[in-house]
């Protein structure tokens, strides 16, 4: 009879606890302070993606640069061409050479402004060292004629 009766209140306890588990786990919400459990679904297709999202722009603001995905950049950065390599600028493009040598590519006139002297580049022309050119029209570019020419280039750009 004792045994009858022990065993009685342990089911008896054991449905009041699941009874009063079933009733927190579904007052709280999934993710929530009072449910804490990841999945790692969670973690890899929602929080890592939107945690690199916000790496990536931090990085921009940091650099002044685009986003990743494009040949772009809002601060001069160091391109490096091999000889016979073309840098090709959108609108707006601006390339500085630095080192070695290049001419400019291009398909009509005007090629490059020469924004140090107020002049036009035509196709073939060579680059003078240290001079600010920028691309008004689409198409034109720079190509290397040494092996190895590095330049500033601001804007959108392309190498091939």
């Amino acid at each position: 009879m004792k045994k009858d009766r022990w065993l009685l209140r342990a089911v008896v306890l054991l449905a009041l606890s699941a009874a009063l588990m079933s009733g927190v786990s579904l007052a709280a919400e999934a993710g929530s302070p009072q449910d804490p459990l990841v999945t790692l679904s969670y973690l890899n297709d929602t929080f890592f993606s939107q945690l690199m999202q916000r790496v990536d722009q931090r990085i921009a603001e940091r650099t002044g640069q685009a986003l990743p995905g494009g040949g772009a950049s809002a601060s001069f950065v160091v391109v490096t061409l091999n000889e016979g390599q073309t840098l090709t600028g959108g609108v707006g493009c601006e390339v500085m050479l630095r080192v070695g040598s290049a001419v400019c590519v291009s398909p009509s006139d005007p090629g490059l402004v020469d924004e140090t002297t107020a002049s036009a580049l035509a196709n073939g022309g060579a680059l003078a060292q240290n001079h600010l050119y920028m691309m008004t029209i689409e198409g034109r570019g720079v190509r290397a004629t040494a092996g190895t020419v590095k330049v500033l280039a601001r804007g959108s750009y392309t190498v091939a």
